[in-house]
């Protein structure tokens, strides 16, 4: 199922989707939203139940906190995909003193180069910053660290 706010990976792929189990023949996933304040995560979770009960599944979700999410739990596919789809993935670093103080170096997910400057501290989400190359000029997203 895609991110709705980032459709080009799915909830897996962020980390978002902890676990899928049968349990007294109810399939319970448990999700974990990026941040307390995501404006997506009722959609994610009605979409889950929604694709489980679809499957042939009685289904209930459940939203875990504890651990909160981290940008580290975005699986390596999901780095590559949010790559491909022109957003800077973050750095696995999140309990680094980046994550506290920002980045030092994002790369260009369009040319590779590390020749970018911060625009805006939020990108098209939230969850984003903007981004400029000075090597190709190109705008880009990308996703904090957290």
């Amino acid at each position: 199922m895609p991110d709705p706010e980032v459709p080009c990976v799915t909830v897996a792929d962020l980390g978002i989707l902890r676990s899928v189990e049968i349990l007294g023949g109810v399939a319970v996933a448990r999700v974990t939203p990026t941040y307390s304040g995501c404006p997506a995560v009722l959609a994610i979770e009605l979409a889950v139940e929604t694709a489980l009960r679809e499957a042939g599944f009685d289904a209930r979700v459940e939203r875990v906190i504890s651990p909160a999410w981290t940008t580290d739990w975005i699986t390596e596919d999901g780095r590559q995909k949010l790559r491909a789809y022109g957003i800077a993935p973050p750095a696995k670093a999140s309990n680094s003193i980046r994550a506290l103080f920002g980045e030092t170096q994002v790369d260009c997910p369009q040319c590779g180069s590390w020749q970018t400057e911060r625009v805006s501290e939020f990108g098209s989400t939230a969850c984003k910053a903007l981004y400029r190359c000075t090597a190709c000029r190109e705008p880009f997203d990308y996703f904090k660290c957290i």
